[in-house]
């Protein structure tokens, strides 16, 4: 059993940056592919960014590229989400997920643990 644990979020204006942290235990963080997902009030859980067990693939939602980035450390059993110029619709809580076996990477139901998640919010 994996659990996830989210930190890093917070109040930021427009344009503005966050770095998200998410630290796993009681699994082989190394093998495990890493995700972030997003809600938004009203809207459904949406992907943002996932990264492959080695770091050695990356996958974004259209609406983040160029602006966010993720990253690994597997000696630290943590990964981290990197949002620069943020917009009032990153608005949402983030969510860090797990897969064990690197499925679709970009479909939630592929990941198999996940986060409390945390809120970011992004003023006007």
């Amino acid at each position: 059993q994996v659990q996830l644990v989210e930190s890093g979020g917070g109040f930021v204006q427009t344009g503005g940056s966050l770095r998200l942290s998410c630290s796993a235990s009681g699994g082989t963080f190394s093998t495990l592919a890493m995700g972030w997902f997003r809600s938004a009030p009203g809207k459904e859980r949406e992907f943002v960014i996932a990264i492959s067990w080695d770091g050695g693939h990356i996958y974004y939602a259209d609406s983040v590229k160029d602006r966010f980035a993720i990253s690994r450390d597997n000696s630290k059993n943590t990964v981290y989400l990197q949002m620069n110029n943020l917009k009032p619709e990153d608005t949402a809580v983030y969510y860090c997920a797990a897969d064990p076996f690197g499925r679709g990477f970009t479909v939630a139901n592929d990941y198999d643990y996940w986060g409390q998640g945390t809120q970011v919010t992004v003023s006007s």
